[in-house]
């Protein structure tokens, strides 16, 4: 984690960053393919070269501050994403994600918030933690070729799955299978779920 205000000053300035060149590599490889993008099409997106993006995935080069920011913002995570993966000591990597230290995903819906759970956006599935604010709504989507499961640690709120409506409770489960749905947070407080899919879609 960067914590020196000189170091955050060369950053911001564009200069070199500090840190594990690799670990910072294979996240933005992960991430980038997790979002089914082509280098040729973030090349397009942050103004690099495919050639410098690869290099950069390999753990080849160094990465400016300004680079980073657009890295993020383009694969819709937070510029602290990157770093968090940089502060964990190499023999956590890929093994244990600390209750401070968890990433928060790019929010894509008002009223919710996402934090991965799973050591990285490498296995056979994701997990997440879930909150949800007071009237927060999911409208429905196009269905995902996925299954997810949920368990509803704290809260309540409704689930739709087609006409079909859900009310659940915290101990409640449910199980989504390739199916389109909408939720909203019908309680007085707000709701936390653990959330895993299968394959990984993040």
């Amino acid at each position: 984690m960067v914590n020196d205000v000189a170091d955050m000053a060369k950053m911001e300035l564009g200069m070199e960053m500090p840190g594990n060149r690799i670990a910072w590599g294979n996240e933005i490889r992960k991430l980038r393919k997790a979002r089914g993008k082509t280098l040729v099409e973030l090349a397009l997106a942050t103004g690099r070269s495919p050639s410098f993006l690869s290099q950069l995935e390999r753990g080849n080069t160094e990465i400016s501050i300004t680079d980073l920011k657009k890295l993020a913002a383009v694969l819709g995570v937070t510029l602290g994403w990157f770093f968090t993966a940089d502060s964990k000591p190499s023999a956590e990597m890929g093994r244990i994600v600390r209750a401070d230290c968890r990433r928060r995903l790019g929010g894509f819906l008002d009223g919710i918030t996402e934090e991965l759970l799973s050591p990285d956006l490498g296995g056979m599935f994701e997990m997440f933690l879930s909150t949800f604010a007071i009237g927060a709504t999911r409208p429905p989507a196009t269905p995902r070729n996925t299954e997810e499961e949920l368990y509803v640690i704290s809260g309540q709120f409704d689930i739709w799955l087609g006409k079909d409506k859900y009310s659940l409770k915290a101990g409640d489960s449910f199980r989504i299978v390739r199916e389109s749905y909408r939720w909203v947070n019908t309680g007085n407080t707000e709701v936390k779920i653990l959330w895993v899919i299968a394959p990984p879609t993040y």
